[in-house]
């Protein structure tokens, strides 16, 4: 399968590209140029201008979008929301201009557009309908996907995705590896993670799997509260777990974006476990064992 992505050359995006071409697909990067890739890619310029660059493309990742790990500004707020719309509507308007469209449209999202709780359960059944500024991006993130018409639309709704070389959690191991880790605010917020290789593994199963559209939460099927993430981390990384980080201390830090580490949501994949998804790191303990390499005591 030929499979165009947007912002694949990111963490995710360059899982994804490698497990694609692992895969046997075919797959065609999207990206603003000026850069050297290791796989055929079109630049959005040419996108606008060509669409038969793409001819031939059966599938679309868009994962497109500014980081929201910055300080959130007024301009950092403006661009986190404009790029994934932006880049999302340029994709939907090469889909309504070419004749054969592509099978299915998986449309990057997050988790949090349910919102954050400390004792809520939330699936894909349950309303998305959070009223912070992340659950106001990722609302009309998927609104934008939804003006799509004639194409399979999956909404990725990703969770805290662990992995080595990128992401959060390396910003997670360095107080573990100085012996200084700790709850995190109050400790009980949810945190709703998965393995890398799972989220790869998940977005190559919705890419085949030709019945399953709409939302789907791409979370492992135990997520754990904070205190409890960080005293496994500490266990297999065999350091301490006693050095709590107050709440305004990171606001301090990192303003308004401290609410990814101090909020969150206790999030199942409902769908994916219905379908017959297999994780191959279900547990938390079992995917940090995989990522950390202990050293002998």
């Amino acid at each position: 399968m030929r499979v165009a992505i947007a912002g694949g050359s990111g963490f995710l995006g360059r899982h994804l590209l490698r497990a694609l071409r692992e895969h046997g697909h075919e797959p065609l990067l999207i990206t603003r140029g000026g850069e050297q890739h290791s796989v055929p890619f079109v630049t959005w310029e040419r996108l606008a201008h060509d669409p038969a660059c793409m001819d031939g493309v059966e599938a679309i990742i868009n994962l497109a979008g500014e980081t929201i790990n910055q300080r959130w500004t007024s301009s950092a707020r403006e661009r986190i929301l404009r790029s994934r719309l932006e880049a999302t509507a340029a994709l939907i308007h090469w889909v309504q201009q070419t004749e054969e469209k592509p099978a299915v449209f998986l449309q990057g999202s997050a988790i949090g557009c349910y919102g954050a709780s400390d004792t809520a359960v939330f699936t894909e059944e349950t309303a998305a309908d959070g009223t912070d500024f992340l659950a106001h991006v990722v609302s009309q993130w998927e609104q934008e996907a939804e003006r799509i018409t004639g194409v399979r639309l999956v909404k990725l709704r990703t969770g805290v995705v662990l992995g080595r070389d990128g992401g959060a959690f390396g910003k997670m191991l360095l107080p573990y590896k100085l012996c200084a880790g700790g709850p995190i605010a109050s400790g009980k917020q949810w945190m709703s993670w998965i393995h890398v290789h799972d989220w790869t593994a998940l977005v190559l199963y919705l890419l085949e799997h030709r019945e399953l559209a709409g939302p789907v939460n791409i979370t492992a099927p135990e997520p754990v509260q904070n205190d409890t993430f960080g005293r496994t981390l500490g266990k297999v990384m065999r350091r301490p777990h006693w050095m709590p980080v107050p709440a305004p201390m990171l606001r301090l830090l990192f303003g308004d974006m401290a609410q990814l580490l101090t909020e969150g949501q206790r999030v199942l994949p409902q769908r994916a476990l219905r379908a017959g998804f297999a994780y191959r790191y279900p547990d938390l303990e079992s995917a940090l064992q995989a990522l950390i390499k202990v050293e002998p005591s």
